[in-house]
């Protein structure tokens, strides 16, 4: 399933899709689905590591950027250190988020890897490896960091749909599943319709000038950011 706010600043389910397995194979014929459907100008991407997804995004979303969700991430991380040093290390990490700017979160995150490469080099070495995917959300509006940096708002739909379908339990076929599951974002859909803007016009206004003063894109694109 895929989420994605749009140029007016609301949020919209782009897709849904049944699989058996969450391979590249499996996520280059999603994301081909939602561009034959009219998706463009999506700038960046935000979704856990899953196996494949990365490849796909680049070869459907030229352009887009891809933000490895800090909320998985971290779950990754600390299975490098022993359940002892692991709320330490979590607290640690987490005061990279908390920076008030760009050049400062990326400062905190190589105080963050020195300070773990003593006691856990490999701890160390996998924050210094994901730096790109983990901080790409700086690249973005300081007021729309919470929004991007973590597919949390995504999680929570994904909870409310495994709520109705283990009520089921077993479906008979794959039409049941889509019909199920295509009635829980509807109606998802209806709320995000009525309620305020997820991001604010103003903020969305400064991605679309990053992206014409970076890559000099048709000014009048959809910009999008989306949830995978």
């Amino acid at each position: 399933m895929a989420t994605g706010v749009n140029a007016d600043g609301h949020r919209e389910i782009l897709g849904v899709e049944v699989t058996s397995a969450e391979d590249g194979a499996g996520w280059l014929v999603f994301l081909r689905g939602l561009v034959a459907r009219g998706l463009s100008g999506v700038q960046l991407v935000i979704s856990d590591a899953h196996r494949g997804l990365v490849e796909a995004i680049g070869a459907t979303l030229p352009g887009a950027s891809w933000q490895r969700c800090r909320t998985h991430y971290l779950r990754n991380l600390l299975t490098k250190v022993p359940r002892s040093a692991q709320p330490w290390v979590a607290t640690l990490v987490r005061t990279i988020f908390d920076q008030p700017a760009a050049e400062e979160v990326h400062a905190q995150h190589a105080r963050v890897v020195d300070s773990l490469a003593a006691k856990h080099p490999d701890a160390a070495e996998h924050l210094d490896q994901a730096e790109p995917d983990l901080l790409a959300f700086t690249g973005f509006p300081r007021q729309i960091w919470r929004q991007i940096w973590s597919n949390n708002p995504q999680e929570r739909l994904n909870k409310e749909i495994r709520r109705r379908t283990d009520v089921v339990g077993i479906f008979p076929d794959r039409a049941a599943i889509v019909r199920l599951v295509g009635a829980v974002l509807m109606e998802q859909t209806d709320e995000w319709a009525e309620a305020r803007r997820y991001m604010g016009l103003e903020f969305l206004a400064k991605t679309r000038l990053r992206i014409i003063d970076d890559t000099t894109p048709d000014p009048g694109i959809d910009q999008r950011e989306l949830t995978a």
